[in-house]
This record gives C-alpha cells, structure tokens and sequence, in this order.
C-alpha cells in the first residue's frame, strides 16, 4: 500500500508560461503552413489524457499490451545486464509500464533513485508520489523538462538506464529522431543504457484499426487538439465539423493522423490576431506515429551512438523493446 507520508522532490526546468508560448508558436507556425499541422503533445490535456486511458484499453489498440508483455519477462534481464543506479524514464505519464523495471531493479540490489520526467507538472506531481509512497527505498526525483531540449539536466547517480517507451519515439519524423539520440547519447557515459519502446510494421488493417477504433474514441482524442487551441487561444474552430483520419503510408511505414474538414470554414485565432480560410475537405496532420523493422532500429541507434545488445518483442512480435548501450 502507498506511503501517504513519502514525498519526492520536484525540479521544474521550465518557465511558467512555457505551456502558452509553445502553444502559440506551434500554432501559428502549423496552422500557417501548407499543408496544415499541429504537434501531438497538444492532445494531452486533462481530457485528451482520459481519453488516451480509454483508448489504451481499447481491444483495436495493441501497443500497451504488447509492449507490456514484452517488459514483463524483458525487465529481469535489463536490471542484471544494466546494474542500473538512476533510473530515468522521460515522458513518464502515469509511470504503470515502469513499475515492471522498477521492481526488477530493486530486487536486483543495484537501484537508488528513478528520475521521472514530463512537461506536465501536474502529471509528474501524481506519478512521483505514487512510486515515492510504493517504493520508500528510492530516492524519487521528479523532472519538469521538456526532453528534447534538457535532458543534460537529469539527475542521477551512474550507471543510469534511460527508457523511452510507448513507442512515443515514433512521433519524430527521421531528422528529430536522429537529433534526439544523438541529444541522448551526449549526456550518457560510454557503458550507460537506453531501453527503447518501437512499435513495428505489420498488417496495415491492424495498424490502422489502432487508430480508428470503432468506438469512436480516437476520433474524440484526435478532435481534442482544436478544444485545445480553442480554450487556450480563443480561437473558435467548430470542433465536431472535423472529421478523423487514419491512414497507413507505406512509403514511410507510418500511420497518420489528420482532421478534415466537413466544409468551407472561417476560423478565427483571437490571441494571435490570426484568421484561418478552411477549405471543405482540407486536412490538419495531428500525428505521425512510425513503426519500425528490428534492423531499422539498431542501424538508427548505432547512427546516435548507441549498440542493441538486447531485443525483445512480445509473443506475437508486434512491440519491439531495444535494450542499447552508449558506446565509445
């Protein structure tokens, strides 16, 4: 039973407006281009992160389950192979998956604090009390960063093991993930480790089902990223008037995600000064999810510094965990 009494500190890496300012760059920058985007991060607010709980448990949606079943007999082997002192986890959410490495980790004898890292305080606040109160034997350290500009500032005792999970990797496109592994691998000591979540090419009706449950659920998710722009920049898209797509392109074996528009729209941005023509029919590009093949993610990881020693995936091979070191 949790701890009610064990606090974990917080270190917070980013400004008070933060939030605001990105939120207005990414959308004017996005929306003012041909085609239109918007970054996915925006999707996860109070409720866009509800529903991405829901869709987690959705029987379309396989990456959770896969990936941890893969975890569940990966984790021993991780904490003997790493020794792992700090264990960092970036983009932590609720931080359920990491309990698995957690728990393999002490039982092991080598680990003394996990360093989980989010942009939402709120979100980090939970997660660090829950594991402080579950775990009183580690030093927690929550870090509100955003991971692709300040991971030099995590905290941590080496040998440190860095995991990504959730496939969240796959919201690069090829350039940022380069960037980020390379980002990655300079504020790691040659013999340090990174486990990578990857979700993995297959059927595209499974994949795509993934993301156009029939429930409607993803569609509200995908929706939610105009109830964002709307609240936070006054800005009056007719949110239901958007239509959700999914759809597999094989070129670059990603799934993406787009917004049509049911018709012609004039669309308003009350905090940039901004007035949006929104043809009937035209897209706004919501996501980018990559699945990868085994060989593609260790030529990407040797190309950033790193070597797989270890690979795993589930039962039926559609979640791949990639346990790299940092090398010379």
């Amino acid at each position: 039973m949790t701890d009610p009494g064990v606090e974990p500190s917080i270190e917070v890496h980013l400004a008070p407006d933060h939030a605001a300012t990105a939120l207005r760059h990414d959308v004017r920058t996005g929306l003012g281009a041909r085609p239109r985007w918007l970054p996915p991060k925006w999707f996860y607010d109070a409720r866009g992160s509800d529903l991405f709980e829901q869709i987690t448990r959705l029987p379309e949606y396989y990456p959770t389950r896969a990936e941890t079943a893969a975890l569940s007999v990966a984790a021993p082997e991780i904490a003997e192979t790493t020794k792992a002192r700090t264990l960092v986890e970036l983009g932590a959410g609720s931080g359920e998956k990491t309990r698995l490495l957690l728990d393999a980790l002490v039982d092991s004898g080598s680990l003394l604090a996990f360093v989980p890292q989010d942009v939402s305080a709120t979100a980090l606040r939970a997660t660090s009390a829950a594991i402080a109160g579950d775990y009183p034997m580690l030093q927690v350290v929550g870090v509100v960063s955003d991971f692709t500009s300040d991971l030099a500032r995590l905290p941590g005792d080496a040998p440190t093991l860095v995991a990504f999970l959730g496939g969240t990797v796959g919201n690069f496109l090829p350039p940022e993930r380069a960037r980020f592994l390379h980002s990655l691998s300079a504020v790691l000591e040659p013999g340090e480790w990174l486990l990578l979540g990857t979700d993995l090419v297959k059927d595209p009706h499974v994949l795509v089902a993934a993301y156009d449950d029939r429930q409607g659920v993803t569609a509200e998710f995908n929706r939610n990223v105009l109830r964002v722009v709307n609240r936070e920049l006054g800005a009056d898209f007719d949110v239901d008037a958007f239509e959700h797509v999914a759809r597999w392109d094989a070129e670059n074996e990603w799934i993406e995600m787009r917004l049509r528009a049911s018709h012609p729209m004039r669309v308003h941005v009350a905090d940039l000064g901004t007035t949006l023509e929104v043809e009937r029919g035209e897209e706004i590009r919501t996501e980018v999810s990559a699945k990868f093949r085994p060989d593609g993610v260790r030529a990407e990881l040797r190309a950033g510094g790193f070597e797989v020693r270890r690979w795993w995936t589930d039962p039926e091979a559609r979640f791949g965990l990639a346990l790299a070191e940092r090398i010379a």
